[in-house]
């Protein structure tokens, strides 16, 4: 095709083209002419390109003038004696497939606009080819969708060289589809195992890819949910797998399995830690699968092991979990960090859920409480106004702990038994001790620690405080609160009023000094 000047003239002359071709299969090699402009440079003319070739194909699809079943070589069929029809059929099919694999190159193309408009192109052919197979059925009533060519468009947006976040953004829409849905998480199972089977060092590029599709993924709660399909089918039958809430869970959990058993880069791992518990685990076809994974996470120590609090409680309480050491480790989580860490509110509110067991051994919850009134020695104040009330309600539940603050001959500090150094909450003699602690926190700077501090003075009340509204209390809330509260209008300097400016007339400063 002769290059027409200026963007409207090709874009009239690629119009003449795809007109001529669906008009007459005498024209059928116009179609080179189209296919080339999908190679341009400029962006433009690709987008005029790919228009294009989505009425062409589409209408072809639609007429049912593509070859349908295995694709026989393009030669072999051209040199045979076979009809004519079925020659342009076969001819016209091998063009589609290199359409198709060139709007799939350009998912990677640098101009969004581009690769947004082949996304879109891939789409409507994937709804097409469903409508309009392309591949004889196996055996009647079986059910028929273009895998390749999905597979293709998945495989292009989990690129092992760029980030696709935004395009990703786009395709997840299409992932509202049941069909679409499932076959979304077969084709990412594959592609993550042919990726990490090919490379040495997965690039960080493919990893974020991969989870920025999966975390996307949503399943129904209830199987009359599965009912909305992106490939229109006369009748469903209830021998497609994809029809059932069952299969989808079953490729829902070989999909996260798949992409959770290669080794992933530190901030992935809290990536997953933090939706595990509600767009996860809910999912899966056995959670106790995820066992390992989280138990391991627990063990890494420090933010990946708060995040793992929330996956663990669910296997514990929900699928029977049963973890030796979960509240040794629990134990050890408690250092000056846990105050500031950014996850601080889910792991005192996780943490106040394992403690609030009334059959937990005293020494145990002893043990926390008196790890946690030491901490709380150098914890800031938005951390401290949700500790004490949290310290304070262990000894609401476990009447044997009281003792803590009940022991007026209790040991000097500098004989405290207590064991902060030992890591066994059993081996801290924590209830040979005392919450001396909570006793200096009542002359704290900040007057409503003092007063949360000073409760321990009186006897403690049965109902629990609520810590709920606590949990994520910061700095700036404590100060707008400090600035809203009323003061007297007149706040009193000093005891003695002053009788002059410079004091006294025998004051040192008016002998030497004077005001003229």
């Amino acid at each position: 095709m002769e290059r027409a000047r200026g963007p409207r003239g090709a874009r009239r002359a690629l119009g003449r083209l795809l007109e001529a071709v669906l008009a007459d299969r005498a024209e059928a090699n116009a179609v080179f002419d189209i296919l080339a402009v999908l190679q341009a440079e400029d962006p433009e003319e690709i987008q005029d390109a790919v228009r294009a070739c989505s009425r062409l194909f589409g209408a072809l699809l639609e007429r049912g003038e593509l070859f349908v079943g295995q694709l026989p070589p393009e030669e072999t069929v051209m040199a045979g004696s076979q009809g004519a029809n079925r020659k342009y059929k076969v001819w016209m099919r091998h063009r589609y497939q290199s359409c198709c694999n060139r709007l799939a190159e350009l998912l990677a193309h640098p101009s969004f606009q581009v690769k947004e408009l082949a996304l879109g192109t891939l789409m409507k052919f994937v709804q097409l080819e469903g409508a309009h197979p392309l591949e004889k059925p196996k055996w009647e009533g079986s059910y028929l969708f273009p895998r390749q060519l999905f597979k293709a468009v998945v495989d292009g947006l989990l690129s092992p060289e760029e980030d696709c976040s935004l395009l990703l953004s786009q395709f997840c829409t299409y992932l509202e589809h049941d069909d679409l849905r499932y076959h979304a998480m077969r084709a990412a199972t594959d592609a993550v195992a042919r990726v990490a089977d090919a490379h040495a060092e997965v690039p960080l590029a493919f990893w974020n890819n991969v989870f920025t599709l999966l975390s996307a993924v949503s399943l129904p709660r209830q199987e009359s949910d599965v009912a909305s399909f992106y490939v229109k089918h006369a009748e469903l039958s209830d021998k497609w797998k994809v029809t059932h809430l069952k299969e989808h869970r079953k490729a829902f959990q070989l999909m996260w399995l798949g992409f959770l058993k290669h080794k992933l880069p530190l901030s992935l791992y809290k990536k997953v830690l933090v939706i595990m518990h509600e767009s996860i685990l809910p999912h899966l076809a056995q959670p106790s699968l995820m066992i390992d994974f989280l138990t391991r996470a627990y063990d890494v120590g420090g933010a990946i092991s708060l995040l793992a609090l929330n996956g663990l409680f669910i296997l514990i309480h929900e699928h029977n979990l049963e973890y030796p050491d979960f509240y040794r480790k629990l134990y050890g989580l408690l250092h000056p960090p846990v105050f500031h860490a950014k996850h601080r509110a889910r792991f005192f509110h996780l943490a106040d859920l394992f403690l609030s067991s009334s059959h937990l051994p005293a020494y145990l919850v002893a043990a926390f409480a008196k790890r946690l009134a030491r901490l709380a020695l150098t914890a800031p104040p938005e951390a401290l106004l949700m500790v004490l009330p949290f310290i304070c309600n262990l000894l609401r539940r476990h009447p044997a702990c009281r003792v803590l603050v009940h022991r007026p001959r209790g040991p000097e500090l500098d004989a405290d038994p207590y064991d902060p150094e030992e890591e066994d909450p059993a081996q801290s003699r924590a209830l040979e001790s005392s919450l001396w602690e909570l006793q200096a926190l009542q002359r704290h700077y900040h007057p409503e620690v003092s007063k949360a501090a000073g409760v321990i003075n009186q006897a403690l009340s049965m109902p629990e405080a609520s810590i709920a509204p606590l949990l994520e209390l910061t700095a700036f809330e404590i100060f707008e609160r400090d600035l809203k509260k009323k003061w007297p209008e007149a706040v009193p300097l000093e005891f003695i009023p002053p009788p002059g400016l410079l004091g006294r007339r025998d004051d040192l400063c008016a002998q030497h000094f004077s005001l003229r």
